[in-house]
């Protein structure tokens, strides 16, 4: 059975630091591109940052120079470094695997960041 469990979330300053996790497991892990999304309450979930199979990253507008993703294929594991929060940045974030050969697509149960002005 496929799962990605996320853990990392938590209640911060503004100003702080909180590292994101996503452990995978019954997948192939190296051969998904993997991503962080978010979702705040009352708006849409949207994509924060992804990283390709081959270690390519990309960001939103909103997380970069803040945010940075990473991904352990020894692991099976996705990081987000989430750096400098802002109260904005409260939102349940989850993580989401893609192996588009196979057309699969996987989420995460979703972590709780809040950011206190």
């Amino acid at each position: 059975q496929v799962q990605l469990v996320e853990s990392g979330g938590g209640l911060v300053q503004a100003g702080g630091s909180l590292r994101l996790s996503c452990a995978a497991s019954a997948i192939m892990f190296s051969t998904y591109h993997m991503a962080w999304y978010r979702q705040a309450p009352g708006k849409q979930r949207e994509l924060v940052a992804m990283i390709t199979s081959r270690g390519t990253t990309s960001y939103a507008d909103s997380a970069k120079g803040r945010f940075t993703i990473s991904r352990d294929n020894a692991k099976n594991t996705v990081y987000l470094q989430l750096n400098n929060l802002k109260p904005e940045d409260t939102a349940v974030y989850y993580c989401r695997a893609d192996q588009y050969q196979l057309a699969r697509t996987y989420w995460g149960q979703g972590a709780q960041v809040t950011v206190s002005s």
